[in-house]
């Protein structure tokens, strides 16, 4: 972990902030996989994408919005995969949950 070397580091890490988001996508991917492997679905990999718009003009600058992008690859039904993300963002992902506090989570999947 770093920070800018306008704030004394050296800009060599990844920020706290973005280490939330990668938390955010790690939290949701382990649900994620563990719903559709009870669901029988044959999940050859899943890659997600997270971007956050943090509030501006204040001393800690919360995020606001979050958005998850879920691609999945391999031969996995769009209404269980979909299914499978809710579940994990609005009700087993922790850190879903404790982002909701200050942020709106907002999510879109792909599956091929």
């Amino acid at each position: 972990m770093d920070s800018s070397i306008a704030s004394g580091g050296n800009n060599e890490g990844v920020r706290p902030m973005q280490m939330l988001l990668m938390a955010l996508a790690g939290c949701s991917a382990i649900d994620v996989i563990g719903i559709l492997k009870k669901q029988r679905q044959q999940l050859r990999d899943l890659n997600i994408t997270v971007d956050g718009e943090r509030e501006t003009g204040k001393d800690a600058n919360v995020f606001v919005k979050i958005h998850v992008h879920f691609a999945f690859t391999g031969d996995v039904e769009k209404e269980k995969a979909e299914r499978a993300v809710k579940l994990s963002l609005e009700k087993y992902c922790s850190v879903a949950k404790t982002l909701e506090k200050s942020a709106v989570i907002t999510h879109s999947i792909s599956v091929p």
